[in-house]
């Protein structure tokens, strides 16, 4: 059988369209393929995000920011010597880049300036922590990013 070279051109493009199609299918519909926003929540999230400006900023103006260190017993947050505990409220969220799962929020409860989020809940990798806190009327916000 003769072919010409107008049935092949056709042949090779049938044949590309079912090569893309396969994979778009693939992609698609394979739960090994994970396609989800950074968080669920992304679109009211990004509705307040002047006032996590607004927040950093504050938090920029302190004499003393927050600071962290790493430890035999997890990380260790350190907050501003020069506030009183009791008036110090808010949460610490550690985001996994590479698995939501591992996503876990301690709220803020303090025996002295320090706060420590046990080694048992971090694995090894990159974390994004963000600590969302306020003192008496005024909030603050602090991001980092560390590799643990």
């Amino acid at each position: 059988m003769k072919i010409n070279w107008g049935t092949a051109i056709v042949i090779a493009f049938v044949g590309f369209i079912s090569f893309i199609m396969y994979f778009v299918i693939n992609m698609s519909t394979n739960d090994k393929y994970n396609h989800d926003l950074v968080t669920d929540d992304y679109y009211q999230q990004e509705l307040k995000y002047q006032e996590d400006i607004d927040k950093v900023e504050n938090a920029k103006k302190l004499s003393e920011n927050i600071s962290w260190k790493k430890t035999e017993e997890g990380i260790v947050l350190n907050f501003p010597q020069d506030l009183s505990i009791k008036d110090i409220k808010g949460k610490v969220f550690l985001y996994r880049p590479s698995n939501k799962q591992l996503d876990f929020e301690i709220p803020i409860s303090l025996s002295n300036h320090n706060l420590l989020i046990p080694d048992n809940r971090l694995l090894d990798g990159r974390w994004n922590i963000t600590i969302d806190w306020s003192y008496k009327t005024d909030e603050f916000m602090y991001k980092n990013e560390f590799n643990y």
